[in-house]
Protein backbone atom coordinates (compact mmCIF):
# COMPACT_ATOMS: atom_id res chain seq x y z
CA UNK A 1 0.00 0.00 0.00
CA UNK A 2 1.36 3.42 -0.93
CA UNK A 3 1.82 6.33 1.48
CA UNK A 4 1.31 9.96 0.58
CA UNK A 5 4.12 12.43 1.20
CA UNK A 6 5.72 15.74 0.27
CA UNK A 7 9.23 17.13 -0.08
CA UNK A 8 10.09 20.62 1.13
CA UNK A 9 12.91 23.13 1.44
CA UNK A 10 13.50 26.78 2.29
CA UNK A 11 11.28 27.70 -0.66
CA UNK A 12 8.12 26.61 1.19
CA UNK A 13 8.81 29.05 4.05
CA UNK A 14 7.08 28.57 7.39
CA UNK A 15 5.07 25.33 7.36
CA UNK A 16 2.25 24.27 9.68
CA UNK A 17 3.08 20.57 9.87
CA UNK A 18 0.10 19.80 12.09
CA UNK A 19 -2.16 20.97 9.27
CA UNK A 20 -0.04 19.03 6.78
CA UNK A 21 -0.50 15.81 8.75
CA UNK A 22 -4.23 16.46 9.22
CA UNK A 23 -4.57 16.68 5.43
CA UNK A 24 -3.51 13.04 5.06
CA UNK A 25 0.21 13.44 4.40
CA UNK A 26 2.19 10.68 6.16
CA UNK A 27 5.82 11.55 5.46
CA UNK A 28 8.04 14.45 4.43
CA UNK A 29 11.46 14.53 2.78
CA UNK A 30 13.27 17.69 3.90
CA UNK A 31 16.17 19.36 2.15
CA UNK A 32 19.08 19.31 4.60
CA UNK A 33 21.36 21.40 2.41
CA UNK A 34 23.27 21.77 -0.82
CA UNK A 35 26.80 21.81 -2.17
CA UNK A 36 29.66 21.61 0.29
CA UNK A 37 28.76 22.88 3.75
CA UNK A 38 25.54 24.76 3.00
CA UNK A 39 22.62 23.95 5.31
CA UNK A 40 19.07 24.72 4.23
CA UNK A 41 18.06 27.67 6.41
CA UNK A 42 14.73 26.07 7.32
CA UNK A 43 16.01 22.54 7.88
CA UNK A 44 16.17 22.64 11.67
CA UNK A 45 12.68 24.08 12.02
CA UNK A 46 11.19 21.82 9.36
CA UNK A 47 12.70 18.76 11.01
CA UNK A 48 11.63 19.70 14.51
CA UNK A 49 8.09 20.66 13.55
CA UNK A 50 7.56 17.62 11.32
CA UNK A 51 8.69 15.29 14.10
CA UNK A 52 6.51 17.06 16.64
CA UNK A 53 3.52 16.68 14.32
CA UNK A 54 4.12 12.92 14.14
CA UNK A 55 5.23 12.73 10.51
CA UNK A 56 7.84 10.27 9.28
CA UNK A 57 10.88 12.15 7.99
CA UNK A 58 13.61 11.68 5.40
CA UNK A 59 16.14 14.14 3.99
CA UNK A 60 17.83 15.07 0.72
CA UNK A 61 20.98 16.91 -0.30
CA UNK A 62 21.05 18.94 -3.52
CA UNK A 63 24.33 18.32 -5.30
CA UNK A 64 26.61 20.69 -7.19
CA UNK A 65 29.54 18.26 -7.14
CA UNK A 66 31.93 18.43 -10.08
CA UNK A 67 33.82 15.28 -9.08
CA UNK A 68 33.40 12.12 -7.04
CA UNK A 69 35.62 13.69 -4.41
CA UNK A 70 33.31 16.68 -4.09
CA UNK A 71 30.31 14.35 -3.86
CA UNK A 72 32.01 12.68 -0.90
CA UNK A 73 32.57 16.10 0.69
CA UNK A 74 28.89 16.89 0.18
CA UNK A 75 28.04 13.63 1.91
CA UNK A 76 30.20 14.58 4.88
CA UNK A 77 28.47 17.97 5.05
CA UNK A 78 25.15 16.16 5.05
CA UNK A 79 26.22 13.77 7.81
CA UNK A 80 27.40 16.68 9.96
CA UNK A 81 23.99 18.34 9.70
CA UNK A 82 22.00 15.13 10.27
CA UNK A 83 24.00 14.16 13.35
CA UNK A 84 21.89 13.64 16.47
CA UNK A 85 18.64 13.22 14.55
CA UNK A 86 16.57 10.20 13.52
CA UNK A 87 15.00 9.58 10.11
CA UNK A 88 12.37 7.05 9.06
CA UNK A 89 13.02 7.52 5.34
CA UNK A 90 16.27 7.36 3.35
CA UNK A 91 18.78 10.17 2.91
CA UNK A 92 18.82 11.08 -0.77
CA UNK A 93 21.44 12.48 -3.13
CA UNK A 94 19.67 14.96 -5.44
CA UNK A 95 21.17 14.68 -8.93
CA UNK A 96 19.78 17.17 -11.45
CA UNK A 97 22.34 19.86 -12.32
CA UNK A 98 22.88 20.09 -16.11
CA UNK A 99 26.63 20.50 -15.64
CA UNK A 100 26.64 17.05 -14.02
CA UNK A 101 24.27 15.35 -16.44
CA UNK A 102 26.17 16.66 -19.47
CA UNK A 103 29.22 14.63 -18.42
CA UNK A 104 27.51 11.32 -19.02
CA UNK A 105 26.63 8.05 -17.36
CA UNK A 106 29.98 7.07 -15.87
CA UNK A 107 30.30 10.47 -14.23
CA UNK A 108 26.78 10.38 -12.80
CA UNK A 109 27.38 6.86 -11.51
CA UNK A 110 30.54 8.05 -9.76
CA UNK A 111 28.75 10.93 -8.02
CA UNK A 112 25.90 8.76 -6.75
CA UNK A 113 28.21 5.98 -5.60
CA UNK A 114 30.60 8.34 -3.85
CA UNK A 115 27.85 10.16 -1.95
CA UNK A 116 25.80 7.10 -1.05
CA UNK A 117 28.73 4.93 0.01
CA UNK A 118 29.85 7.69 2.38
CA UNK A 119 26.35 7.90 3.86
CA UNK A 120 26.19 4.13 4.31
CA UNK A 121 29.57 4.10 6.04
CA UNK A 122 28.13 6.58 8.53
CA UNK A 123 25.09 4.42 9.28
CA UNK A 124 22.47 5.89 6.96
CA UNK A 125 20.08 4.30 4.49
CA UNK A 126 21.16 6.02 1.27
CA UNK A 127 19.37 6.70 -1.99
CA UNK A 128 19.24 9.16 -4.85
CA UNK A 129 16.66 11.37 -6.54
CA UNK A 130 16.52 12.03 -10.25
CA UNK A 131 14.15 12.29 -13.20
CA UNK A 132 12.81 9.41 -15.26
CA UNK A 133 14.93 10.30 -18.29
CA UNK A 134 18.12 10.56 -16.24
CA UNK A 135 17.45 7.27 -14.47
CA UNK A 136 16.90 5.51 -17.78
CA UNK A 137 19.74 7.09 -19.72
CA UNK A 138 22.43 8.40 -17.38
CA UNK A 139 22.50 5.98 -14.43
CA UNK A 140 23.69 2.40 -14.83
CA UNK A 141 21.34 -0.41 -13.82
CA UNK A 142 23.68 -1.67 -11.10
CA UNK A 143 23.63 1.79 -9.47
CA UNK A 144 19.85 2.10 -9.79
CA UNK A 145 19.43 -1.29 -8.16
CA UNK A 146 22.06 -0.70 -5.47
CA UNK A 147 20.55 2.37 -3.79
CA UNK A 148 17.03 3.51 -2.88
CA UNK A 149 15.57 5.21 -5.94
CA UNK A 150 13.34 8.26 -5.72
CA UNK A 151 12.15 8.98 -9.21
CA UNK A 152 10.51 12.13 -10.55
CA UNK A 153 7.89 11.91 -13.28
CA UNK A 154 5.12 14.47 -13.13
CA UNK A 155 2.32 12.39 -14.49
CA UNK A 156 -0.73 10.36 -13.47
CA UNK A 157 1.40 7.19 -13.44
CA UNK A 158 5.09 6.33 -13.27
CA UNK A 159 6.38 4.57 -16.37
CA UNK A 160 9.75 3.57 -14.93
CA UNK A 161 10.08 -0.18 -15.46
CA UNK A 162 12.52 -0.97 -12.67
CA UNK A 163 11.98 -0.97 -8.91
CA UNK A 164 11.72 2.28 -6.98
CA UNK A 165 10.71 3.29 -3.47
CA UNK A 166 9.47 6.84 -3.96
CA UNK A 167 7.76 8.54 -6.87
CA UNK A 168 7.50 12.32 -7.09
CA UNK A 169 4.36 12.68 -9.15
CA UNK A 170 3.83 16.46 -9.05
CA UNK A 171 5.75 19.69 -8.53
CA UNK A 172 2.64 21.82 -8.11
CA UNK A 173 0.62 20.18 -5.35
CA UNK A 174 -1.45 22.00 -2.76
CA UNK A 175 -1.48 20.95 0.89
CA UNK A 176 -3.03 22.53 3.97
CA UNK A 177 -0.39 24.24 6.08
CA UNK A 178 1.77 25.30 3.13
CA UNK A 179 1.39 28.58 1.27
CA UNK A 180 1.98 27.99 -2.43
CA UNK A 181 2.88 24.87 -4.35
CA UNK A 182 4.73 21.84 -3.07
CA UNK A 183 6.21 18.64 -4.51
CA UNK A 184 4.01 15.57 -3.98
CA UNK A 185 5.22 11.99 -3.53
CA UNK A 186 4.13 8.40 -3.04
CA UNK A 187 6.14 5.81 -1.10
CA UNK A 188 5.87 2.13 -2.01
CA UNK A 189 8.37 0.68 0.47
CA UNK A 190 7.82 0.46 4.23
CA UNK A 191 10.99 2.40 4.91
CA UNK A 192 10.23 3.13 8.59
CA UNK A 193 10.19 -0.60 9.40
CA UNK A 194 13.22 -1.39 7.25
CA UNK A 195 15.30 1.44 8.70
CA UNK A 196 14.33 0.93 12.34
CA UNK A 197 14.85 -2.84 12.22
CA UNK A 198 18.28 -2.36 10.63
CA UNK A 199 19.29 0.23 13.24
CA UNK A 200 20.03 2.94 10.66
CA UNK A 201 19.42 6.70 10.40
CA UNK A 202 19.85 7.37 14.09
CA UNK A 203 17.85 4.35 15.29
CA UNK A 204 19.29 1.56 17.38
CA UNK A 205 18.66 -2.07 16.43
CA UNK A 206 15.06 -2.91 17.17
CA UNK A 207 13.79 0.54 16.35
CA UNK A 208 14.29 2.45 19.60
CA UNK A 209 14.02 6.15 18.96
CA UNK A 210 16.84 8.60 19.45
CA UNK A 211 15.25 11.89 20.46
CA UNK A 212 16.28 14.92 18.42
CA UNK A 213 18.79 17.09 20.17
CA UNK A 214 18.09 20.73 20.90
CA UNK A 215 21.07 22.90 20.09
CA UNK A 216 22.66 24.86 22.93
CA UNK A 217 22.40 28.66 23.05
CA UNK A 218 26.04 28.81 21.98
CA UNK A 219 25.43 26.56 18.97
CA UNK A 220 22.37 28.51 17.88
CA UNK A 221 24.22 31.81 18.30
CA UNK A 222 26.95 30.58 15.99
CA UNK A 223 24.32 29.49 13.47
CA UNK A 224 22.85 33.01 13.66
CA UNK A 225 26.28 34.47 12.91
CA UNK A 226 26.59 32.11 9.94
CA UNK A 227 23.30 33.45 8.58
CA UNK A 228 21.22 30.31 9.16
CA UNK A 229 18.42 32.12 11.01
CA UNK A 230 17.92 35.24 8.88
CA UNK A 231 17.89 38.79 10.19
CA UNK A 232 15.73 41.20 12.17
CA UNK A 233 12.08 40.27 12.60
CA UNK A 234 12.52 37.08 10.57
CA UNK A 235 15.26 35.88 12.92
CA UNK A 236 13.16 36.60 15.99
CA UNK A 237 10.11 34.84 14.55
CA UNK A 238 12.06 31.76 13.46
CA UNK A 239 13.99 31.38 16.72
CA UNK A 240 10.82 31.79 18.77
CA UNK A 241 8.93 29.36 16.54
CA UNK A 242 11.72 26.81 16.99
CA UNK A 243 11.39 27.06 20.77
CA UNK A 244 14.42 29.24 21.56
CA UNK A 245 14.48 32.37 23.71
CA UNK A 246 15.33 35.13 21.25
CA UNK A 247 16.81 37.53 23.81
CA UNK A 248 19.16 34.87 25.21
CA UNK A 249 20.37 33.87 21.75
CA UNK A 250 20.86 37.45 20.60
CA UNK A 251 22.79 38.33 23.74
CA UNK A 252 25.14 35.41 23.05
CA UNK A 253 25.52 36.53 19.43
CA UNK A 254 26.54 39.97 20.64
CA UNK A 255 29.03 38.46 23.07
CA UNK A 256 30.62 36.33 20.36
CA UNK A 257 30.87 39.31 18.03
CA UNK A 258 32.25 41.55 20.75
CA UNK A 259 29.25 43.85 20.53
CA UNK A 260 27.99 45.50 23.68
CA UNK A 261 24.39 44.39 24.00
CA UNK A 262 21.75 47.05 24.34
CA UNK A 263 20.45 47.08 27.89
CA UNK A 264 16.87 48.10 28.40
CA UNK A 265 15.96 50.21 31.38
CA UNK A 266 13.94 48.75 34.22
CA UNK A 267 11.06 50.98 33.18
CA UNK A 268 11.15 49.68 29.59
CA UNK A 269 11.24 46.10 30.79
CA UNK A 270 8.39 46.63 33.23
CA UNK A 271 6.19 48.05 30.50
CA UNK A 272 7.06 45.08 28.25
CA UNK A 273 6.12 42.73 31.08
CA UNK A 274 2.76 44.46 31.41
CA UNK A 275 2.19 44.01 27.66
CA UNK A 276 2.87 40.28 28.02
CA UNK A 277 6.20 40.26 26.16
CA UNK A 278 8.02 38.30 28.89
CA UNK A 279 5.35 35.74 29.80
CA UNK A 280 4.06 35.01 33.28
CA UNK A 281 5.15 33.44 36.56
CA UNK A 282 8.15 31.12 36.45
CA UNK A 283 8.54 31.59 32.70
CA UNK A 284 8.87 35.37 33.14
CA UNK A 285 11.47 34.98 35.86
CA UNK A 286 13.49 32.49 33.81
CA UNK A 287 13.45 34.57 30.64
CA UNK A 288 14.39 37.82 32.36
CA UNK A 289 17.20 36.09 34.25
CA UNK A 290 18.53 34.40 31.09
CA UNK A 291 18.54 37.77 29.34
CA UNK A 292 20.70 39.16 32.13
CA UNK A 293 18.10 41.24 33.98
CA UNK A 294 17.25 41.30 37.69
CA UNK A 295 13.80 39.79 37.99
CA UNK A 296 12.98 41.24 41.42
CA UNK A 297 13.84 44.78 40.35
CA UNK A 298 11.76 44.52 37.20
CA UNK A 299 8.80 42.96 39.01
CA UNK A 300 8.91 45.68 41.66
CA UNK A 301 8.61 48.32 38.94
CA UNK A 302 5.74 46.38 37.35
CA UNK A 303 3.87 46.46 40.65
CA UNK A 304 4.47 50.20 40.95
CA UNK A 305 3.13 50.88 37.46
CA UNK A 306 0.06 48.78 38.11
Amino acid sequence: MSKRGIDVSVWQGDIDFNAVKASGVEFVIIRAGYGIGHKDKWFEENYRKAKTAGLDVGAYWYSYASSAGEASEEAQSCVNILSGKSFEYPIYFDLEEKSQLNRGRAFCDSLITSFCSKLEACGYYAGFYTSLSVANNLVSSHVRDRYALWIAQWNTHCSYEGSYGLWQYSSSGSVSGIAGRVDMDYAYVDYPSVIKNAGLNGYKNGGSYTAPQTSSIDEVAREVINGDWGNGAERKQRLTSAGYDYASVQNRVNELLGVKAYRKSVDELAREVIRGVWGNGAERKQRLSQAGYDYDTVQKRVNELL
